[in-house]
């Protein structure tokens, strides 16, 4: 398979580096249980995990990891699971959980995580990794995540040889996809655009929103200055429900893998989605450019909408000490070599070999270049804004909309439920400096 294709390039790659085995005497007596709860369930991301474990079972093999992911909706039925052991007092010994709004507007402020400021010190990851990344997984001082990756939300793919065939482009915005794109696709008798269940529609509606917005604009959602209420987010709406008609009919039963392959088996031209199904495609066999290929989401070009995968430290993990060395293993440059090429994402931290085109390939190779020069805004559907109780009653919405979409409808309803719910940053998203960054 291509995973462990991938896997083995790493670890050769890591052995000629002369990388030597984190564990010292007193670690490698660890020993017990460790559960590591994630929804990465399935797909390059159960890969990734999976390759991760094997390494760290080599450098702790006394300790048994419990693999614990939830599949299914994109975390969605996996926090739903967290919340009511966290509530019971039963927590993992480390949990998924995206930078941003998720870790400190749910889990932060509930006390409900360990500061994690000796880890980052005492492996020099203050220089490890970019500042406005830090800034996500930060409050009051203390640090309370691992990040893992970086991955992109606004991604459109599709396969070129099916594009030429079918004698369109890739539109370069959404009122070229509607007015040209999504016509000639539907007479051909072409699904325009792939998307799945509700998770994914709020994915993509994120990409519609920074379109028609722009980066303030978007960023105004969040930080207060754009008003849910106006005609501009009416417009949103609007136009989310023209291409919501350009879709496949049974969306609302698929999840982004099978949304996905519509593209890759001919049955759909394009399909919005984040990163991680680069991993995806690798993980059929696909080769970049030739058997899938990307641009960033029509009107966004410059734009890199973001999230981050992280593993805290709850309090109260059943065995601390091997919850503390699956964090200190995770934030090296190894374990991120390991992971984020099976995972369809980018290194976290920027010790990683990114510039190694055995590990990281022609995507991303794009995306870094993305990632260090475009202006970066958060996710919603990823939770890097927005995220719990706006993020639920979004989702409502969105489900609403799909069957029944009504623009004026729905924008009234968030703009009461963001009155109601939506915890305000006053600060714009956290941008990557050079600095930071450079390999």
């Amino acid at each position: 398979m291509v995973s462990r294709k991938f896997f083995a390039v790493a670890l050769m790659a890591l052995a000629a580096l002369g990388l030597v085995s984190m564990a010292s005497a007193q670690d490698e007596n660890l020993s017990g249980d460790l559960e590591i709860f994630s929804w990465w369930a399935g797909g390059g991301e159960a890969a990734g995990l999976e390759a991760l474990v094997a390494r760290f079972a080599e450098l702790y093999p006394n300790v048994n990891v419990v693999n614990s992911a939830v599949s299914g909706g994109s975390g969605v039925n996996a926090r739903a699971v967290l919340a009511t052991r966290m509530q019971a007092g039963d927590p993992p010994g480390s949990f998924q959980v995206h930078a941003g709004s998720a870790l400190n507007d749910l889990w932060v402020a509930a006390d409900k995580m360990e500061p994690l400021n000796d880890i980052y010190e005492a492996n020099g990851w203050m220089e490890s990794y970019p500042q406005g990344l830090l800034d996500l997984i930060s409050r009051d001082g203390n640090i309370y995540a691992v990040p893992v990756n970086i991955h992109r939300s606004n991604v459109m793919w599709y396969v070129p040889a099916n594009l030429e065939e079918w004698g369109v482009t890739v539109p370069t915005s959404w009122e070229e996809f509607l007015t040209t794109t999504c016509p000639t696709l539907q007479e051909a008798g072409i699904v325009p655009l792939s998307v799945g269940q509700t998770w994914t529609q709020v994915h993509l509606w994120e990409s519609v929103a920074l379109a028609e917005l722009g980066t303030d604009g978007y960023n105004g959602l969040w930080n207060g200055t754009t008003a849910w209420d106006s005609p501009e987010v009416a417009g949103v709406f609007d136009t989310f429900g023209q291409i919501l008609a350009c879709t496949n009919e049974d969306r609302d039963a698929l999840d982004w893998q099978p949304a996905a392959t519509m593209v890759t088996e001919g049955k759909a031209a394009f399909n919005v989605m984040g990163d991680w199904a680069a991993g995806y495609f690798l993980e059929l066999g696909l080769e970049p450019e030739t058997g899938f290929a990307w641009v960033p989401s029509p009107g966004t070009e410059g734009n890199f909408i973001m999230l981050s995968d992280a593993f805290g430290l709850p309090v109260g993990a059943p065995n601390r000490d091997a919850s503390v060395a699956w964090l200190t293993f995770l934030g090296t440059a190894e374990a991120q070599d390991i992971f984020n090429p099976l995972k369809g994402s980018l290194p976290a931290n920027t010790d990683a070999q990114i510039s190694d085109s055995t590990l990281y390939n022609a995507y991303f190779q794009s995306a870094y270049e993305d990632w260090t020069s475009n202006a970066i805004v958060g996710s919603l559907a990823h939770e890097a804004v927005g995220a719990g109780e706006f993020l639920n009653g979004f989702s409502e919405v969105i489900a609403q909309f799909s069957a029944d979409p009504d623009a004026e409808t729905a924008a009234a309803v968030v703009a009461e439920l963001a009155a109601e719910t939506l915890i305000f940053s006053e600060a714009p998203m956290a941008q990557p400096t050079a600095e930071a960054t450079a390999e």
